[in-house]
């Protein structure tokens, strides 16, 4: 069912911005050719795939669609995110276009929520610098002083399903749960809901799960951070945007914030000049959170029913 670019096309089009796709969501895709634009196309190449196929849908893995794509494809319908984020989707210029811009909601929630839980811990536990000294033949028992997360506060900006996961696991660690998010529906009531002035008045640690918006764009800056208490945590598996990242580094070396776990990055891949590289208090991976086999499943077939169902009006079911 898969198809190369340039192979002749029989059936209508999904391109994928990426190398692959699930199994499971490519035979979701019965009756549609599924052409990849490999693992790091630019927009540049997205447009010109655009313009040699004709896509009638777009599933977005990596990179984005732009104007300029959408005007390349005459019969694209539908632009179906590959998660749960649509910031690199020109969503004015779809809605413009007559388009539909769909998210795989909840699909990756549970991979995102046990990497924000694992970046929290790392940071409070101090768990890559133990390991580095342990295996430097380092001893530090005598020295060292972890922080206990139990009776602290936990702010969470963003109570979609990613921030409503993490908060269970927090809840269940004796943490105090308070979360920001004005378009939050049914938040459980373990969760207090405030304003951001809240949490950065009280939060021990503050974790990002909401998207990324011109709104919020820097929402972690120097003036926040400094309202906020000393030896705070910021954890982020969001969208990189949302933290101000030399503000973010002098309050750590400044001892304003204690530690910061970062799985998502203003440029990515993390270039070579970026301010995090090489220095003590941040725990970073390569934006990694909702990658895991079960998440890379989920979030295939609930791209693929989406593709369906705007083109069709078909609810399909996931096939094992």
């Amino acid at each position: 069912m898969s198809a190369l670019p340039g192979s002749a096309f029989t059936k209508p089009v999904v391109l994928v911005t990426g190398a692959d796709l699930a199994p499971q969501a490519l035979a979701l895709l019965d009756g549609y050719e599924v052409a990849y634009a490999g693992k790091t196309p630019s927009f540049d190449d997205i447009a010109a795939l655009c313009r040699e196929l004709d896509p009638v849908a777009v599933i977005v893995r990596y990179s984005g669609v732009n104007a300029a794509a959408m005007d390349a494809a005459p019969s694209l319908k539908v632009i179906s995110k590959h998660g749960s984020g649509t910031d690199t989707i020109d969503k004015a210029a779809a809605a413009e276009r007559g388009i539909a811009v769909r998210a795989a909601v909840g699909a990756n929630a549970a991979a995102v929520a046990e990497q924000a839980l694992a970046l929290l811990l790392a940071c409070a536990k101090s768990v890559p610098q133990l390991n580095e000294r342990m295996h430097a033949g380092h001893w530090d028992k005598a020295t060292h002083k972890s922080l206990e997360l139990g009776g602290r506060t936990i702010g969470l900006v963003g109570l979609g399903a990613i921030g409503q996961r993490f908060a269970k696991m927090c809840d269940a660690m004796d943490m105090k749960v308070i979360g920001f998010d004005p378009f939050a529906k049914n938040v459980p009531d373990y969760i207090r809901v405030v304003d951001m002035e809240t949490i950065f008045r009280e939060a021990d640690a503050i974790s990002l799960h909401c998207p990324l918006t011109e709104e919020n764009r820097g929402l972690i800056n120097a003036a926040s951070l400094a309202r906020c208490k000393k030896g705070l945590i910021v954890v982020n598996t969001a969208r990189g945007g949302l933290v101000d990242e030399p503000a973010l580094l002098a309050a750590v070396q400044g001892g304003q914030v204690r530690a910061a776990g970062l799985d998502s990055f203003a440029v990515e891949p993390l270039a070579a000049d970026n301010v995090f590289r090489g220095q003590p208090g941040f725990v970073l991976s390569p934006h990694i959170g909702g990658v895991t086999s079960d998440a890379y499943v989920n979030m295939g077939t609930a791209a693929a029913r989406n593709v369906r169902l705007v083109i069709e009006g078909v609810e399909t079911s996931t096939v094992a």
